[in-house]
């Protein structure tokens, strides 16, 4: 059965000041961070960082989905986003590097939030009473949601060493719920093109914070200096070409009139607002002398590479004259075999280390249309 066809969905203004918390989320994560031990972050605190970042983008994500299907604007929807507004307050707070002595606030918060997505799919269920397709798939996400509660919930009340494990489980068994609902969800109804935009605004936000970052590399004493306006510069080009890059595959790419179930789209989505933070996190680093090097760098290669991992990894969603050929991997993964050597064989001179950043940055962005305009003059000519 084919997706059903709905009106265009508009982003409401609701939705947008609810994505405004995450924004405050992302600095709060970043903070765990911010402790150098031994030339680099504690394990522990890197390890806590990895998954409250997860989790909060997974509440976004879950959010987002409910809306797009069943969101109304009206009354029910605004007190269910304004309380789970409430409750990231209780998340955000804390989200701090003694995370373990806020384990049971932090968690019975996040767990709260599942279970208000849960409970408004609970409440759908009566909509759609007629519809097999519908409520089979509305009880899986409910179903999903609540599983991954229990282990949250459970995490708040656990001994301190098993914290971790069971926080991770249960962000894992989000992500393993959401892919089994797929195979249900062949009739429900989703407006892909608002979908796409939700994500889209969310990046946004993301590399709004990835901007703030990047301003400490203009702190100087007040005189210019050929240092400072080359790493300002180097680092201000970064953002430009990882933020050229997804708005090229956005606005010319993806195929956002497409039908769609989405999940897999807002699923990918998860991990580019990831790697998007961990490389705004090593562009803080790089200006670190408390960093090492080698740790520094190969923290900056893995985010540069799991960000246009997963980016190139929405070939699914993109246009027929647009996709991601076999051919254009090669040559992107080429590019970032020869940016991780020149980066770890560079390592110690931070001089030449950016500007490889940059360079691999603007290349595999320049890859973005060439390929496009390859695939469409072939096409041209085949007709």
């Amino acid at each position: 059965m084919e997706l059903l066809e709905k009106g265009e969905r508009k982003v409401e203004y609701l939705e947008l000041i609810y994505d405004l918390i995450f924004v405050y989320m992302v600095g709060r994560n970043n903070a765990l961070l911010s402790t150098i031990e031994n030339g680099f972050v504690p394990m522990r605190h890197f390890a806590a960082y990895v998954l409250c970042t997860l989790a909060i983008i997974q509440v976004w994500n879950f959010s987002t989905f409910y809306i797009n299907m069943f969101g109304r604007n009206g009354v029910r929807d605004h007190v269910f986003l304004c309380t789970n507004m409430y409750l990231l307050y209780f998340v955000g707070e804390s989200t701090r590097v003694d995370w373990l002595l806020y384990q049971t606030q932090y968690h019975v918060a996040w767990g709260l939030i599942l279970v208000n997505i849960g409970v408004q799919y609970l409440i759908e269920l009566r909509n759609h009473r007629a519809d097999a397709w519908n409520l089979a798939f509305i009880r899986r996400l409910a179903l999903g949601v609540f599983v991954e509660a229990a282990i949250v919930f459970a995490a708040a009340v656990c001994p301190p060493g098993l914290v971790a494990w069971l926080s991770g489980a249960a962000i894992l068994s989000g992500i393993l719920m959401t892919f089994w609902t797929r195979s249900s969800g062949a009739g429900i109804q989703i407006d892909f093109m608002h979908l796409s935009e939700r994500a889209m605004l969310y990046v946004v936000f993301t590399f709004g914070e990835m901007v703030i970052a990047v301003s400490e590399y203009f702190i100087g004493n007040g005189s210019w200096s050929w240092s400072l306006i080359y790493f300002s510069l180097m680092g201000f080009l970064i953002v430009v070409g990882l933020f050229l890059s997804y708005g090229y595959v956005y606005d010319r790419m993806i195929d956002r009139e497409g039908q769609y179930r989405g999940m897999s789209y807002m699923m990918l989505h998860i991990f580019i607002l990831f790697f998007l933070n961990i490389i705004t996190v090593s562009l803080e680093f790089m200006r670190e002398p408390e960093v090492d090097n080698l740790p520094k760098v190969a923290l900056l290669v893995a985010a540069f590479a799991g960000y246009f991992v997963f980016l190139f990894a929405l070939r699914g969603h993109m246009k027929e004259d647009a996709t991601v050929s076999a051919a254009f991997l090669a040559k992107a993964g080429g590019l970032s075999a020869v940016f991780i050597a020149l980066m770890f064989l560079l390592r110690e001179q931070m001089v030449w280390n950016i500007l490889v950043s940059a360079a691999y940055v603007f290349a595999m962005f320049l890859l973005l249309p060439r390929s496009a305009a390859r695939l469409k003059a072939g096409k041209d000519r085949a007709e």
